[in-house]
């Protein structure tokens, strides 16, 4: 006689229903165990067997019972979000941004400090107090967390989690990041290009969800691009695709000084804009917030210096668009959000290629990248602990 419990279930065969079940109640929320057998086609045994196991180890919780319907009412579950939390931190040149989040990619704590201007072994100093101040914060301890996704400029090489180049960031690559800092907090550690977090967040709750091909450009102190081809973070040999702070756009190519920086970012970065605004005379902004409230108040050199950089990106933006195709360019970081500088780059496109993408600023300013480690953490946590994939490839 056929056997469909728990018990006669394959450890393979359980896993598929265990999966079966969690993805339906990831889709659905709140639901019954009758409508889960409805839905995923599994006995309604196997169904009673997965969700008690899954109840048991803490992955369920009851939330409620059916109501208007036919007889008697049933206990309906969903996921107790508060059972897998993770951490997400962008580490910027000047700031870090933490926070944690729970399953279902609830932020449950989030904080910003200074970095630590000594770089190297201090930051995983800095990385291991900062999580465990967020981890009481959210009521738990560090030991709880399951992951942690770090967001850093940079050359990232993929396989090694090394970071190659990151003027910005002192001693940061003369470590291994990833290893040291997993090392410290005993849990797994992700290193990712803090652009390329930004493009993910973007492809899991922002402009990018809706589209498989899309670049994200991050206009600030530093330039970058995040680069989603056909659904797929695109990372190139090196993992350095994406890195335009190197196009030969803005300047003399040929000049060994850019070879740091990068030719692009000279032209277009912060330091750049404020170079800019001060050639075409300009002599009331100390900062690029400053420029903007300028350009605002109607200050000739401050709209000369915008433009000039506006004109400089859609000449970047029209060589990524005759290399990638990319349906839609999201902009972010401290000046790519600001929309006095995105609407001069939408006027400047036409003039500079047959066929301008359209143009969308980060819905998540500052925090992009953060959200996008916080994506990466959901996905690796629902796939570590109950073998299903949010997003198929």
């Amino acid at each position: 006689m056929a056997m469909t419990s728990s018990v006669a279930q394959t450890p393979i065969a359980r896993k598929i229903s265990t999966n079966a079940v969690i993805r339906t109640v990831f889709a659905n929320g709140s639901i019954s165990r009758a409508d889960i057998a409805k839905l995923t086609g599994l006995s309604k045994q196997t169904i009673s067997d997965v969700v008690r196991d899954l109840e048991d180890d803490g992955w369920l919780k009851p939330v409620g019972q059916t109501d208007g319907r036919p007889g008697r009412n049933a206990i309906t579950y969903e996921i107790n979000a508060r059972a897998g939390l993770a951490v997400s931190i962008d580490l910027g040149s000047t700031k870090i941004a933490a926070a944690i989040c729970d399953l279902l990619g609830n932020v449950v704590a989030e904080t910003k400090v200074s970095t630590d201007p000594r770089g190297g072994m201090h930051l995983v100093n800095q990385f291991s107090d900062l999580i465990v101040e967020l981890a009481s914060a959210a009521g738990t301890t560090a030991d709880k967390l399951r992951l942690v996704v770090l967001g850093s400029p940079g050359v990232l090489d993929p396989a090694t989690g090394h970071i190659n180049v990151a003027p910005s960031i002192p001693g940061i690559d003369a470590i291994n990041l990833r290893q040291a800092f997993s090392d410290r907090m005993g849990i797994p550690v992700i290193v990712e290009n803090d652009v390329n977090l930004a493009a993910q967040g973007e492809r899991w709750r922002g402009h990018g969800v809706e589209t498989s091909n899309f670049a994200f450009v991050a206009l600030g102190t530093g330039v970058g691009m995040g680069i989603i081809a056909n659904g797929t973070l695109l990372r190139g040999a090196r993992g350095a695709a994406g890195e335009i702070a190197y196009l030969p756009i803005g300047g003399d190519a040929f000049d060994p000084g850019g070879f740091t920086l990068g030719t692009f970012e000279s032209a277009v970065g912060s330091v750049a804009m404020l170079r800019r605004y001060v050639g075409f005379g300009g002599r009331n902004a100390s900062t690029v917030a400053d420029l903007f409230a300028a350009f605002n108040a109607g200050e000739t050199s401050a709209a000369a210096a915008i433009e000039e950089t506006a004109r400089l990106v859609a000449v970047a933006i029209a060589a990524i668009g005759a290399a990638l195709d990319p349906e839609l360019v999201i902009t972010g970081g401290s000046i790519g959000a600001r929309p006095e500088l995105v609407n001069a780059i939408r006027g400047f496109l036409p003039r500079c290629t047959p066929y301008p993408p359209r143009i969308e600023i980060s819905r998540f300013g500052n925090r992009a990248a953060l959200m996008g480690g916080m994506g990466i953490a959901v996905e690796r946590m629902h796939d570590d602990l109950f073998g299903v994939k949010l997003r198929e490839v």
